[in-house]
């Protein structure tokens, strides 16, 4: 019995079933991580924004996250002009 079942051929969906099970993901094995937002809230308006390096402004109230001053630096120098 066992051999007549290795010369049967499979049927086109029995087919499908092999190659679905055998399958791969194209960029490996996903890694499990908690979800998590990256939000901020305004302290001035608690609006959310999306966290961003280098976003300074909240879009609602103009709240100024952090005010940047130009110093001196090895290859940058402060215009003494303006």
């Amino acid at each position: 019995m066992a051999e007549e079942e290795k010369k049967k051929t499979l049927t086109y969906v029995e087919k499908l079933k092999q190659q679905a099970l055998s399958q791969t993901n194209y960029g490996g094995e996903i890694p499990d991580k908690a979800a998590r937002m990256e939000i901020r809230d305004c302290p001035n308006c608690s609006a959310g924004r999306a966290y961003r390096d280098g976003l300074t402004n909240c879009a609602y109230c103009g709240f100024r996250f952090m005010d940047s001053k130009l110093t001196d630096g090895i290859h940058i120098k402060k215009d003494n002009n303006s």
